[in-house]
């Protein structure tokens, strides 16, 4: 898709209203030429979340939480367990 836009006086270009409130990575190849991509930015201390071993053990604990149901039938028994440390 080619689209012609106009750079405002404030330096702003607009996208459209399905692009709102994304982050973009705007690369300038050379001068005038202009890379625009939208990205996901990940803050520094949630990216371990990214890494394999923590997405195998959240697959590992989704699959224990499915294979082991909550329920309240010993409700009374685990607060009376912590509340003694």
């Amino acid at each position: 898709m080619q689209d012609v836009k106009t750079i405002g006086s404030n330096g702003q270009i607009s996208f459209g209203k399905r692009y709102a409130g994304r982050q973009v990575c705007v690369e300038e190849q050379e001068p005038g030429v202009w890379l625009v991509r939208t990205v996901t930015v990940i803050p520094d201390n949630e990216l371990w979340l990214n890494t394999s071993k923590a997405q195998s053990d959240l697959q590992r604990a989704m699959a224990w939480a499915s294979a082991h149901p909550a329920d309240d039938t010993d409700t009374q028994h685990a607060l009376d367990q912590m509340t003694r440390g």
